[in-house]
C-alpha cells in the first residue's frame, strides 16, 4: 500500500514540476524537459516495484507520459514543426546520453574507486535494452506528432484538447510499450509473461495519460511573450478552428 500511496505522490510532484519547468521557462523549458526527461525515464526504469494485487512494474512510466504531454503541446501551441523538433532533440539526448556513458564504463576504475560497480547497474544496459529503447521513443514520438495533427483536423476545438491529446498518445504509448517489449524482451521470457509485462505497463501508461490531461489543459492556459510574435504558418502548422 505504500508503493501505491507514495507513487500517487510521485505523480503528483512529476506533473507539478512540468508545469512549473514550463510556467518559468516558456517554450525553452519544454525543450529542457524533453532532453532530461528522456534520461530520467530511462535510468527509472531500471528499478522495479511491487503494487497491490502483486503487480510488478518498472519505474519511468510517468516521465515518459510527460514527454507526450510536451509533444502534444508544443503541436497544440507552436505547430507540428516545433513537436518535431523537439522529438529529434530528445532522441539526440538518449543517444548521446547512451554513447558516452558506455565509454565511461570502459575506463579503469581506480582499485578505491566506490562509483563503478553503481555506474554498471544504472548504465551497463545490455545493447538489446538500449536499442529498444531507442527505436521505441523514434517511432512512437514521430507518431503521436503524427496522429495530434490528424485528429485536429476533425476535433480541432479548444474544448476537444483532450480528444486529440488522449486519441494520439494512447495509440502511440501503446507501439512504444510493443517496439520495446519485442526488442528488448522477446524469447527472454515466455508468451504469458511478456503478456502481462506488456499489458500491466501500457495499462499504467493509459492511467497516467488521464490523469495528465489536467494538466495539459492548465499549460495551455499560460501565456508568454514569444507567444504573441508572429509565426509563419504551413499546412502542417496552421490551427484548425
Amino acid at each position: 500500500m505504500f508503493n501505491l500511496l507514495w507513487g500517487i505522490l510521485f505523480v503528483v510532484v512529476n506533473f507539478g514540476f512540468y508545469l512549473l519547468c514550463y510556467r518559468l521557462f516558456g517554450k525553452k523549458g519544454l525543450y529542457a524537459w524533453v532532453g532530461v526527461a528522456t534520461v530520467i525515464a530511462n535510468i527509472q526504469v531500471a528499478k522495479t516495484i511491487a503494487m497491490p494485487f502483486d503487480i510488478v512494474m518498472t519505474l519511468g512510466n510517468t516521465m515518459y507520459v510527460t514527454l507526450y504531454m510536451t509533444s502534444d503541446l508544443l503541436n497544440e501551441k507552436y505547430g507540428r514543426a516545433e513537436a518535431r523538433h523537439a522529438v529529434w532533440f530528445g532522441f539526440f539526448t538518449l543517444l548521446m546520453t547512451t554513447a558516452i556513458m558506455q565509454m565511461v564504463l570502459l575506463f579503469e576504475p581506480q582499485e578505491t574507486d566506490i562509483a563503478q560497480s553503481s555506474l554498471e547497474t544504472i548504465f551497463g544496459l545490455m545493447p538489446r535494452l538500449a536499442l529498444g529503447s531507442l527505436t521505441a521513443y523514434f517511432i512512437s514520438q514521430f507518431l503521436d506528432v503524427r496522429l495530434y495533427a490528424w485528429i485536429r483536423k476533425y476535433y480541432g476545438s479548444s474544448r476537444q484538447l483532450w480528444v486529440r491529446s488522449n486519441g494520439s498518445t494512447m495509440v502511440s504509448s501503446f507501439v512504444d510499450t510493443l517496439v520495446f517489449c519485442t526488442i528488448a524482451f522477446a524469447g527472454t521470457y515466455d508468451l504469458r509473461v511478456w503478456t502481462e509485462i506488456l499489458l500491466t505497463t501500457y495499462v499504467v501508461k493509459f492511467l497516467l495519460t488521464g490523469a495528465g490531461t489536467p494538466i495539459l489543459y492548465i499549460a495551455r492556459s499560460f501565456k508568454f511573450t514569444e507567444d504573441e510574435l508572429p509565426v509563419r504558418t504551413s499546412p502542417d502548422t496552421r490551427s484548425v478552428s
